[in-house]
């Protein structure tokens, strides 16, 4: 018998280093994977959606505008766009009045940016509600689902950048033996 003969009496597939009753569980893992792909179905092939051209038709009302509502915080804004001239109406008051700081300003036109429609359409918006900041982010979101409205083709692009997903975060409630939401109280030791 050679130096690397084996002995015939161990069972097939099982390591030389083990005899009789030991087992290994190397490739236990690796086979009960095969066993379970084996028995899964193969996945059908999934339709693609087709959009239908009802789908893009736009949403206009008689007098050819867009509307949509936004909201953020506890703002509330009403947008009606139309095409025109890039003018944007807050409240009857031009954006640059009711909206005096550039951020809040930029806020509102990044719907516009974002689908290079800068100075394509009128914007008129009544907004209640919340500060300006909150009242500046409700305008956004009002603006991109109008022009949503106006032009469905526009969606995905929006929807990527995150403009049409109305943000949820709100003031936190305050709570009973704390001064705020979650400021307690301040506390002496004397």
């Amino acid at each position: 018998m050679a130096d690397n003969d084996q002995p015939t009496n161990q069972p097939a597939g099982q390591p030389s280093g083990q005899r009789g009753g030991g087992q290994t569980f190397q490739g236990l893992g690796s086979l009960r994977q095969a066993l379970q792909q084996a028995a899964r179905p193969a996945p059908a092939a999934v339709p693609v959606p087709t959009v239908m051209p009802e789908d893009l038709t736009p949403r206009l009302d008689a007098q050819g505008r867009a509307y949509a509502t936004g909201k953020r915080k506890d703002a509330v804004a009403r947008v009606w766009i139309k095409p025109g001239t890039g003018r944007v109406d807050v409240n009857g008051r031009e954006s640059p009045v009711y909206f005096a700081r550039p951020v809040l300003r930029m806020l509102i036109n990044q719907p516009f940016a974002a689908t290079n429609r800068a100075g394509q359409f009128d914007v008129w918006c009544t907004v209640k509600g919340g500060g300006l900041s909150g009242q500046a982010g409700a305008v956004r979101h009002g603006i991109s689902q109008a022009l949503t409205h106006y032009e469905p083709a526009l969606r995905p692009l929006l929807k990527q950048q995150g403009f049409l997903t109305r943000d949820s975060r709100v003031v936190e409630r305050k709570k009973y033996g704390k001064r705020k939401a979650r400021r307690s109280f301040q506390f002496s030791k004397r």
